[in-house]
């Protein structure tokens, strides 16, 4: 099912992916160093101020060598590094991105029912599987992606699912067996046909791969490369369809996404810098719900705290809060944070959330309050991490 952008899609957007660039090229200065660095609503209650003690991986991204940072954090969200773990492959760089060299989501990913973590390595065409013991992390296996430029990670239960961006776009997937390791299966890849070849790069490669909630389905954002969210049923086995349903997205750019509490699909849209929500039907399509503007440049990941949203805008170095209300979002404000706002994960109490700084490679952390708004923590420097991207709290 071949897919090339017409002339009209290109010529409608151009304009907003050009300034998306520069945006990307000149982030947004930060203010996050300081203390009253955030724009978020202050009335009512701010949270309890402190959550349980746990880990956080973050994914370098280094072409020299991928590797892990482990960092403990403590009851008040501070973080402090533990260990480094190499991935045994490289990281990897599309042309033209500057702050988010996979321009992806979801690019490291942890399986709590096996205790495993996965990570891409983008340069070397393969993933990695950890086992997990606390912040210490045990190399398994390194296996092919099936695939070129891995960037995206996905599991449910037994099944795994990769997203690899080069050469038209792939998904390949497989079993996790009893001894902590990825059994590829060959009849579970499909050819995705999107327009990846065209330049910017990092603006037509694919985005996200993600199981719903119940596992049936399986989504893809394709973002310019198809401008669409496309979504594979799976068999009682985890085999996929031999194609997608494509829900076209003209003069959108889908990205980041995640699911809110009734399975409904909250996704960014890059190009319009807005943010979107969507009911998955039974069959693969998509119905819009809401479409909730940002304000800002370069919106392109999202993740969920309860009832709360935060899209991360690489071009202006910000956090913008969205409170649900049924199907809509409600805009909170924004959030200053460091240079180069990409990829974020949040705890798994909602209690805080932590987000890497591509320009500066570094990760903000801040304490979320029962209202929604964000309250610095500080800010650890990773090393060898500027425009890394793939991070997971515990």
């Amino acid at each position: 099912m071949k897919r090339v952008p017409t002339l009209v899609r290109t010529a409608k957007t151009a304009a907003t992916v050009t300034a998306a660039m520069a945006a990307f090229a000149i982030p947004a200065a930060s203010a996050s160093a300081t203390a009253t660095a955030t724009a978020a609503p202050r009335t009512g209650a701010t949270g309890t101020g402190a959550g349980t003690e746990g880990p956080v991986f973050v994914q370098t991204d280094n072409t020299a060598g991928n590797e892990i940072v482990a960092y403990r954090r403590s009851a008040d969200g501070s973080l402090h590094q533990q260990g480094t773990f190499p991935t045994g492959g490289d990281g990897g760089i599309l042309d033209g991105s500057v702050v988010d060299h996979l321009a992806s989501q979801h690019s490291l990913t942890y399986d709590g029912d096996h205790h495993l973590l996965f990570a891409v390595n983008a340069g070397s065409d393969t993933v990695t599987v950890f086992s997990v013991d606390g912040d210490r992390l045990h190399r398994e296996q390194v296996i092919t992606s099936g695939g070129t430029f891995p960037v995206s990670v996905t599991v449910h239960k037994d099944g795994v699912y990769v997203l690899n961006a080069r050469d038209g776009g792939s998904i390949q997937g497989y079993r996790i067996t009893e001894g902590k390791r990825l059994q590829r299966v060959a009849d579970w890849n499909r050819q995705l046909h999107l327009d990846t070849a065209t330049a910017p790069e990092f603006t037509h490669t694919p985005a996200q791969v993600s199981f719903t909630p119940d596992g049936s389905q399986l989504v893809v954002t394709t973002k310019l490369g198809g401008s669409s969210i496309d979504v594979f049923g799976l068999g009682p086995s985890g085999a996929p369809s031999a194609r997608p349903t494509v829900n076209t997205q003209e003069t959108r750019q889908p990205f980041g996404f995640t699911f809110d509490g009734q399975g409904r699909l909250i996704v960014t849209d890059g190009v319009n810098n807005a943010v979107l929500t969507f009911r998955l039907q039974p069959d693969g399509t998509t119905v819009q719900l809401d479409d909730a503007p940002t304000g800002q440049t370069a919106t392109c990941w999202v993740v969920r705290a309860g009832d709360h949203f935060y899209a991360s805008n690489a071009g202006s170095s910000t956090l913008s809060g969205f409170r649900q209300r049924r199907a809509s979002l409600e805009p909170l404000g924004n959030t200053p944070t460091g240079t180069g706002t990409v990829d974020a994960a949040v705890t798994p109490d909602d209690h805080f959330l932590y987000v890497q700084t591509g320009g500066a490679g570094a990760v903000d952390a801040f304490r979320v309050g029962a209202d929604g708004s964000l309250t610095p923590v500080g800010t650890v420097t990773v090393p060898d991490a500027v425009g890394g991207e793939g991070i997971v709290a515990l």
